[in-house]
Parts: C-alpha cells; structure tokens; sequence
C-alpha cells in the first residue's frame, strides 16, 4: 500500500502535536517512525491507521486504486502495547474470531499460529490470565500473519524478554515482506531493520522542539 501525506498536522484543542507533514510511505516498503516519549509517534500510527483524522491536510491511501477511508481497516494490521484483546475470549477463540474480520495469510491455519506463537499449551486458557508477554505475542502473530497490505506496529518488544525479541524479528523477516511496514518506536531493536525513517520532531510546531529531545 502507498500514503501520501499532504500538510498533515494533528491538534489536541490548542496544541498542535505535528504540522506541516508530507511523506510518502511506498509499497513494500518498511519505515521507521522516530522521536522521543510524547513526541507523536503513537498519534501519527493511529492516523495512518485510521483511528484518528488529522486536524489539517490530507492522506491519500493507493493499493491497486484508491483506499476509501471506511473501508481501509480491511487492510491495515495494527498492533500497540495500548490496544486490547477480547480478554474473554481463549487464544484458540481469539483466532477464529480475528479471522471474521481479517484473514490470515494463505498459508497458516489456526494450528499454525499456536505453533508460532509457542502458546499453544494454552490455547483453551482465557486470555485475560495471559501475562503481558503472552498477549503481546498474541497481538504481533495476529498482526504480522494477516492478509493485510499495510502492518502498523507501536513499540512492538514492549513486554517482550530477550527470547521474545528474538521472536519478533524473526517473525517480520518471515512474514512481513512484500507489504508496507511502519514501525513507531524510539527503541533500536524494534526497527534497526528498516531502510526508511521518518523523525516526527522535524514536524513540530517552532519553539515546540526540546533540545533534549533526539
């Protein structure tokens, strides 16, 4: 999927958080999306994913024609350390319900997403008694592993031990080619990988940039 941002800028009541934003995300692509805690990183990934509308400018979103934005959930994947699983809901639950909505790809079955996740001892366990690793497994498989052309992932190793990272980058080199990637994260393991970065401070209003912030 390609987005083109034309003058995007966000404001919470009177503070603009960025301003003045065009960038074009390409096809196949994988980014980075940097800046300090507070920066915008979060907001910016929930516009590209279309939880939020920008204050000012506009996005355009092409993958074989134009993304209507009411239908452009269908093929985004978004996975942040802040967005909820259906605790109700046990793992093995969790996956036919998320294949309601979004397939996976071709090749995985539901058997092979316990596989790959390593839970599948606890497939018929709530998850609301996963730890915060666990369900953070949960939410990278559900993501990377969909049919979706683009994949938005917010600080993707919070909650994730050193075998868990390892996890994570071998799951995006596997799995998440030939599609747009966007990472925000200010956490270098998280997207040392990406060939393309974009740095919100250089999109914050004038006299808004810390000298402390990187």
């Amino acid at each position: 999927m390609d987005i083109n941002l034309n003058n995007v800028g966000k404001r919470y009541r009177f503070e603009w958080i960025f301003k003045n934003l065009s960038f074009h995300f390409q096809s196949h692509q994988q980014y980075a999306i940097l800046g300090a805690n507070g920066s915008g990183k979060s907001t910016l990934l929930k516009i590209l994913s279309g939880h939020l509308t920008p204050s000012k400018g506009d996005i355009i979103f092409t993958n074989n024609g134009v993304v209507d934005i009411d239908t452009l959930y269908k093929q985004v994947s978004y996975a942040a350390p802040y967005t909820e699983l259906i605790e109700e809901l046990t793992l093995k639950e969790m996956l036919v319900f998320h294949q309601k909505f979004k397939p996976f790809l071709q090749s995985f079955s539901d058997a092979d997403i316990l596989e790959l996740t390593g839970l599948g001892h606890s497939k018929n366990k709530p998850l609301s008694v996963f730890s915060s690793g666990m369900k953070q497994r949960v939410k990278l498989a559900l993501s990377i592993c969909s049919a979706s052309s683009l994949i938005l992932l917010d600080e993707p190793t919070t909650n994730l031990d050193k075998q868990g990272v390892g996890w994570y980058r071998e799951l995006i080199e596997k799995f998440a080619g030939g599609r747009t990637l966007i990472i925000a994260s200010n956490i270098e393991q998280d997207y040392d990988f990406c060939t393309n970065q974009l740095n919100i401070m250089d999109y914050k209003p004038v006299g808004k940039k810390s000298k402390n912030l990187k």
